[in-house]
């Protein structure tokens, strides 16, 4: 089987395990299904996921004029604090803005590798959750708008980490927490404006990943360096693709790169 596109971030379907694909222009496949399945991905150039020039991708899957001009790549997404859209304030696009920021948003404990803080769209949970490769998660509040979940996230971090360890994520060098626990230690810190959003919640959503077999030591695959690459495939988590050899893919860095791949 033959497969040839541009990489997206692959598309995710809640269950046990978690369903992942692979969505290309013309043609889409199932992740799960290639398991224990060799696998040749080979690196044959750039394609911008906004103006689809043939670009070098800069950041995100855009080429750098794009990433310094389109709204999705604003600071606002990385930085939620960010948003002015509900002060009616334009960044790049205000209509965009308005759509994506005006929205309610959940402030979430998620354990991938420790206990973190994230903030994501309502919509996009539980997806947010699994492209992060967390075992287990929770929500802390769901606000109004972007602005709220931003400044809520930044008066929590001063308590609790917001980096995923991408390492020890791969690796499954994790624990179980009581994430109910922490969320309630946590409440005293949430800003005024934000306080009457705590979700009084006491269910954990818990996330199985399609792997058999977790790597001892990691190998990240620069596909544009080296080209190309052949393997077996033997679990996909967060955004990941882990082989036989301790090689991992992170599908998602790899954003408009064009690729084919083989299945045999």
């Amino acid at each position: 089987m033959n497969y040839h596109g541009v990489l997206t971030k692959m598309q995710t379907e809640f269950g046990a395990p978690i369903q992942y694909y692979l969505v290309f222009k013309d043609d889409f496949l199932n992740i799960n299904q290639l398991l224990n399945k060799k696998i040749s991905i080979s690196f044959e150039g750039y394609q911008c996921l906004n103006c689809e020039k043939a670009k070098k991708i800069y950041r995100q899957g855009y080429c750098y004029d794009c990433f310094f001009e389109i709204p999705q790549a604003a600071d606002w997404i990385i930085n939620p604090e960010l948003s002015k859209a509900h002060l009616n304030i334009e960044d790049r696009d205000l209509e965009y803005e308005k759509a994506v920021q005006l929205k309610p948003h959940i402030v979430y404990l998620a354990n991938s590798s420790s206990v973190k803080v994230g903030v994501t769209r309502k919509t996009q949970v539980p997806t947010r959750w699994i492209d992060q490769g967390a075992h287990e998660a929770i929500e802390i509040v769901e606000v109004p708008n972007r602005y709220l979940a931003g400044i809520t996230e930044v008066a929590l971090k001063n308590h609790v980490g917001d980096k995923t360890n991408w390492r020890r994520m791969l690796k499954n060098e994790i624990e179980d927490e009581d994430l109910v626990e922490w969320r309630n230690k946590l409440k005293q810190y949430i800003p005024d404006e934000a306080k009457e959003y705590f979700i009084e919640n006491n269910t954990e959503t818990h996330m199985d990943f399609p792997v058999l077999q977790y790597p001892k030591k990691l190998k990240s695959l620069n596909i544009a360096k080296h080209l190309n690459y052949e393997g077996v495939l033997k679990g996909i988590k967060g955004q990941y693709l882990i082989f036989e050899d301790a090689t991992v893919f992170n599908v998602r860095s790899n954003e408009g790169f064009v690729v084919n791949i083989t299945v045999s």
